[in-house]
């Protein structure tokens, strides 16, 4: 889901209350655990994730990647900020599996923890994972728009 934020550079608190708004669709029965992301697009979109469990827990997808998906769905594939909200108190930030899907797309991302309290966390992707894998990549794995 994207949502195209009225001012040009939408402030934290923005995208801090979509990714609320979508914390309160996540599926999370076996955890209880609800997390609501905001990815913005470094062309001024934001997209929405929350996160959804499964009985098989590896078929479990993060908000954050739910968000980023929805991203590169949509067009998206330079990213600005991230925002990851829960109900716990201390701010929390993306898992491993989640640090590395967003590094293929942009190592430099400002990442923005948020805790039910308001308190925040902030990192640059790179500081959270400062040795990302990278594979590198040839011209005919680029996107042509042609199946």
């Amino acid at each position: 889901m994207a949502r195209n934020p009225t001012a040009a550079n939408p402030s934290d608190a923005e995208l801090i209350a979509l990714a609320r708004q979508a914390q309160q669709r996540a599926y999370a029965p076996y955890s209880n655990f609800r997390v609501g992301a905001a990815l913005l697009a470094k062309d001024g979109r934001a997209f929405v994730g929350c996160n959804v469990e499964n009985a098989a827990l590896g078929a479990t997808n993060c908000a954050e990647r739910t968000a980023l998906y929805a991203a590169v769905c949509g067009g998206a594939r330079e990213f600005a900020k991230l925002v990851v909200v829960t109900d716990d108190p201390d701010p929390v930030m993306p898992c491993g599996v989640c640090r590395q899907v967003l590094f293929e797309f942009s190592p430099q991302l400002e990442v923005i923890g948020v805790g039910m309290t308001g308190e925040t966390k902030r990192a640059t992707l790179r500081a959270l994972l400062p040795e990302g894998f990278r594979l590198k990549k040839s011209p005919k794995n680029e996107p042509t728009g042609k199946r």
